[in-house]
């Protein structure tokens, strides 16, 4: 039988995923006020902002921006956790609270960088801000295992990002380097829930992989509601080491692998169609990967 709510039967499974991850959280527990350059920081009013004071190239300030209009959305995007998962399974309801609470601090610690820098109009990057959560976020799916499969690619998309930015950004400013790799770190931890969580769902019941594919072919970041977002990531492919070839090769064929999808095999007909449907779609983007790297 096809259902796209979260396992009961997994319960026990999922508190032992969920308190490894308070485990590995404490261990690795901060405060943004310890990544943040505080000697740098002057008074715009008694300083005002002019274009001369930006240090960063553009693509890493670009980068640096984008990541921070997605972090902004944590709101909107804990809000449609806590309608998805109403009358779910307690455990997946504590780990968000968990998660919000270890998000919170992402965009304040994005944004305070760009202030104390200057690598940013402090007027632009409010508005901006403004103009992002205004935008909201409301996904195309609203059902516990699909959401689940989102944040799975969503934070090891985050992840990738954070942590790809970071190697251009060290040449240029080490502190910026450090503070990226902390949120990656948190990212990790997020991610390695949320898969495993997908996992045992596919080990217990290889029916769900009918509801794997129209979350993966369509996947969006929630920051695509952003002023110029595909500008933004036309640029940060260009010039901040994040683009399609990476998303293939540090997201979508990771997970691919990880929840091993080619072994699985489900017996519902068209749970099996959505397997192979996924797999064909997978195969074709390596394609396009292998080709572009041929002609490189």
């Amino acid at each position: 039988m096809l259902t796209n709510h979260l396992d009961f039967r997994l319960e026990p499974q999922l508190k032992e995923l969920y308190e490894e991850h308070k485990r590995r959280a404490e261990k690795i527990d901060w405060g943004y006020h310890d990544f943040l350059p505080w000697d740098k920081a002057q008074d715009f009013k008694r300083v005002p902002w002019n274009p001369e004071q930006v240090t960063l190239p553009s693509g890493v300030v670009t980068a640096v921006e984008t990541a921070l209009l997605t972090e902004v959305n944590l709101p909107w995007f804990t809000s449609h956790l806590d309608q998805t998962f109403k009358g779910s399974l307690t455990v997946i309801k504590d780990f968000v609270h968990t998660w919000t609470a270890e998000e919170d601090q992402h965009s304040n610690l994005l944004e305070t960088y760009l202030l104390i820098t200057r690598n940013a109009d402090p007027k632009r990057i409010r508005q901006l801000h403004k103009m992002t959560v205004e935008g909201g976020f409301e996904p195309d799916f609203d059902t516990p295992f699909e959401t689940m499969v989102y944040t799975s690619l969503q934070e090891l998309a985050t992840m990738v990002f954070y942590y790809n930015v970071a190697k251009v950004a060290g040449s240029h400013d080490k502190e910026l380097a450090t503070l990226l790799r902390r949120l990656a770190k948190d990212e990790t931890l997020h991610y390695a829930f949320y898969r495993d969580v997908i996992k045992l769902h596919l080990q217990l019941e290889p029916n769900y992989c009918y509801y794997l594919g129209h979350v993966i072919k369509n996947f969006k970041m929630p920051g695509t509601v952003m002023p110029d977002f595909e500008d933004r990531m036309s640029i940060i492919a260009k010039e901040a080491n994040y683009g399609p070839l990476e998303y293939f090769d540090q997201v979508l064929d990771v997970i691919v692998d990880y929840w091993d999808i080619e072994n699985l095999r489900p017996i519902a007909p068209e749970a099996e169609k959505a397997r192979l449907d996924l797999l064909n779609y997978h195969a074709r983007l390596k394609r396009v990967r292998d080709r572009f790297y041929a002609k490189k």
